[in-house]
């Protein structure tokens, strides 16, 4: 019996390549379909999270010369849902951390698209003044930088440990009937991680490893983001 030639899954064909080429990547396609359609149950499934707990407390937060921003004010008028990321960059540590860094050089470019949908803001340990200059360092324009070197948020949403210790988090917060509710954290960075492998939590906003991630290089084992590469 003739072996049925499975249908072309598009008509697309580029120069020179192989039928071997097309049949691989057909497969792979196919593997892709499938993961868009696992993204799209777990966003899905994510949005219908119920409310997490309310807001432990108003923090006040420290912005520009030291302005203090409660909590509360960091949600616009009809705005209802607050993304904050976690900057490793405590009073303790000689640089920030590179890999926070080289999220926060992508995002400063997307959060005024952001901006037009929710709030948004990076929340550092360190100082004000401290993380202002080292904004201007990076060319950043577009982020909110907020203090929490007077309060307790770093820790009580586990974006630093009980010694001091930073972490990297993206917690998401909405405000219902006046109120304001913990509503998501990236919660893979708690879990065991398999040998050889990193939590790889906020890897969805990341846009190094996206870039990298369609090459045959791929990632690596032995490559990070750096605060500054030789020239060449």
């Amino acid at each position: 019996m003739p072996k049925t030639m499975e249908k072309p899954l598009h008509s697309v064909r580029f120069p020179g390549e192989t039928p071997e080429y097309r049949s691989a990547r057909d497969r792979l396609l196919k593997a892709e379909l499938d993961l868009r359609k696992q993204v799209e149950e777990v966003i899905a499934l994510r949005r219908r999270l119920p409310l997490g707990g309310p807001l432990k407390q108003d923090y006040v937060f420290d912005e520009d010369d030291g302005k203090p921003v409660p909590f509360s004010e960091l949600f616009r008028p009809g705005k209802d849902s607050l993304l904050i990321y976690n900057f490793m960059f405590g009073p303790e540590m000689k640089h920030a951390c590179p890999s926070c860094t080289s999220i926060l050089d992508g995002l400063d470019g997307s959060a005024l698209h952001v901006l037009d949908r929710i709030n948004f803001a990076v929340v550092a340990k360190s100082p004000i003044e401290g993380i202002r200059s080292f904004a201007r360092e990076r060319g950043w324009r577009n982020l909110r930088l907020l203090s929490s070197a007077h309060n307790s948020y770093n820790l009580d949403y586990h974006g630093e440990t009980a010694e001091g210790d930073q972490l990297p988090a993206l917690n998401v917060f909405v405000r219902r009937d006046g109120r304001i509710h913990h509503f998501y954290s990236t919660e893979l960075l708690y879990i065991p991680w398999p040998r050889g492998e990193e939590p790889r939590h906020v890897d969805s906003i990341w846009p190094v490893w996206s870039l990298l991630d369609v090459t045959p290089e791929g990632r690596g084992t032995d490559w990070n983001p750096r605060l500054s590469y030789a020239a060449g």
